[in-house]
């Protein structure tokens, strides 16, 4: 069995796939966009992702553009846990994704290891853990 993330955007997915990319150092792969679907959406959103993987050592996520017509609410249900065993690198990852998001715990240390908890500025939610 295999459970793996599924994100939505709204327009934003090749950037914000490019953006954890760099920061995972992961490569994007997969790429469809609406170009040649038959799926109703207007001409500005035909270069859209209508899917995307996001691939590397630890991470594969897969998302896409959801179409103006589906509507996005950013929620607190889901969170992508990243685990990490070295503290600076951990620290860096968090400095990473709050960036221009919201902390909603600082990144500090705490019973098992450090933790921090954001939403980057995608609107996705995110725990960096750090066992170290």
């Amino acid at each position: 069995m295999k459970v793996q993330a599924y994100l939505a955007f709204d327009g934003k997915c090749q950037e914000a796939l490019n953006f954890y990319g760099e920061l995972f150092n992961a490569d994007v792969k997969n790429k469809e966009t609406y170009e040649d679907k038959k799926i109703d959406v207007p001409l500005n959103y035909r270069k859209k992702l209508q899917h995307a993987e996001l691939k590397g050592k630890g991470i594969h996520l897969m998302a896409y553009d959801a179409a103006p017509d589906t509507p996005l609410n950013n929620g607190n249900t889901i969170s992508i846990s990243v685990d990490l065993t070295d503290k600076n690198e951990a620290e860096d990852v968090f400095n990473n994704l709050s960036k221009e998001g919201i902390t909603h715990h600082n990144f500090t240390e705490r019973e098992w290891g450090y933790f921090g908890r954001c939403t980057d500025k995608y609107g996705i939610s995110w725990m960096v853990n750090c066992n170290c």
